[in-house]
């Protein structure tokens, strides 16, 4: 499940952690990287046990551990203390939360993009975003179910302060949905698909209006990868024989979907709806292409102006500027001396080019 630490991580905390990291990592041999559940991170799951990873792994003379850890907020908490060498993360999440407690962070692979993977649900039939007006609208706050809300919200000339968003789990996001008081909900599948399924209900936006702003990553320490580039080469090699294995229409193919399926709670019609609502990068060349388009570097400069009207960037950000982010071909937002986060498509690309 995606949601955002921020709302629950003090940046007293996080940057006391940080004064026991060094500065630079060192060439090592031996890396771990962290993953929760959701169906473009199901993948990571599949190459652990399948041996992929340890293939690749070998093949540059090392080893990666690939760790689930069941709360989504823990591991991005757990990575930025640096208990981990990656950890997969959304976009605004990368930023907000390593990036803007100073982990110096690099989007090593981009995996996919939410295409109606979240989404906005009112209850009635034929309601319209425009209906939310006055309405509490229940939601993990500061999530990427927030922005959500907040793009629909511009895109029908409303603002937050048209309603009343009401801070709620993931957890009891469909429990609560029964109850009379809930009138309005954004979140993301599985979560969406049961709500929506209730009669009455109507979607009134969602992730596919809004295209290749929600971005699923593979996000490791700069640091670690500058001083050793085999980790990502592992890393990066063994992501793409996974994604040829199960976008393939065969029994094989089938077989790493029933899988990831199986180790996700759910059977294979189920995956494989999340999965239609998911743009996944199947190849190196379309991920290494969305790296270097003209689209990306435009979304983050919009999500950090939320995160900085939400007060995500921390308590000493004084514009949306505050934290620097590098982006291909020579394009950088922000502070150009406080580079903290890096979309970097040279691995990508080396899959793409064959090289690795």
């Amino acid at each position: 499940m995606r949601k955002s630490l921020s709302s629950t991580l003090a940046a007293a905390s996080l940057s006391a952690l940080l004064l026991s990291i060094p500065a630079h990592a060192a060439s090592k041999d031996s890396f771990s990287v962290c993953w929760s559940i959701y169906a473009g991170w199901m993948p990571w799951e599949y190459g652990a046990s399948q041996g992929i990873v340890d293939k690749w792994a070998k093949k540059y003379g090392i080893d990666i551990d690939v760790v689930q850890i069941n709360d989504y907020v823990e591991s991005i908490n757990q990575y930025s203390a640096g208990q981990f060498d990656g950890c997969s993360m959304t976009n605004m999440d990368a930023l907000t939360i390593p990036a803007a407690g100073g982990v110096d962070s690099t989007a090593l692979i981009i995996g996919d993009f939410s295409n109606g993977n979240d989404g906005i649900v009112i209850k009635g039939e034929g309601k319209r975003l425009e209906d939310l007006k006055g309405l509490p609208v229940n939601l993990v706050e500061l999530s990427v179910s927030h922005y959500l809300l907040a793009r629909g919200l511009e895109s029908v000339g409303l603002s937050e302060r048209d309603l009343k968003v009401v801070n709620t789990s993931d957890a009891d996001m469909v429990a609560v949905f029964g109850s009379a008081e809930v009138k309005a909900s954004a979140t993301w599948n599985p979560l969406l698909a049961e709500i929506e399924a209730r009669p009455g209900v109507s979607k009134v936006f969602d992730s596919s209006q809004i295209p290749g702003e929600i971005i699923d990553l593979m996000v490791v320490n700069s640091d670690t990868l500058e001083d050793n580039p085999a980790f990502g080469k592992a890393l990066t090699g063994a992501w793409y024989e996974i994604m040829a294995v199960m976008s393939e229409d065969s029994e094989r193919g089938k077989a790493a979907r029933e899988h990831m399926a199986k180790a996700s709670g759910t059977d294979l019609p189920g995956y494989e709806a999340q999965l239609a609502k998911t743009r996944m990068f199947y190849s190196a060349n379309e991920a290494a292409a969305f790296a270097n388009g003209e689209q990306l570097p435009q979304t983050m400069a919009r999500i950090a102006a939320f995160s900085f009207e939400h007060g995500l960037l921390g308590a000493g950000a004084q514009s949306a500027d505050a934290v620097g982010m590098s982006f291909a071909n020579g394009v950088s937002h922000g502070d150009s001396d406080n580079i903290k986060l890096r979309f970097e498509p040279g691995y990508m690309q080396l899959a793409a080019d064959g090289a690795l």
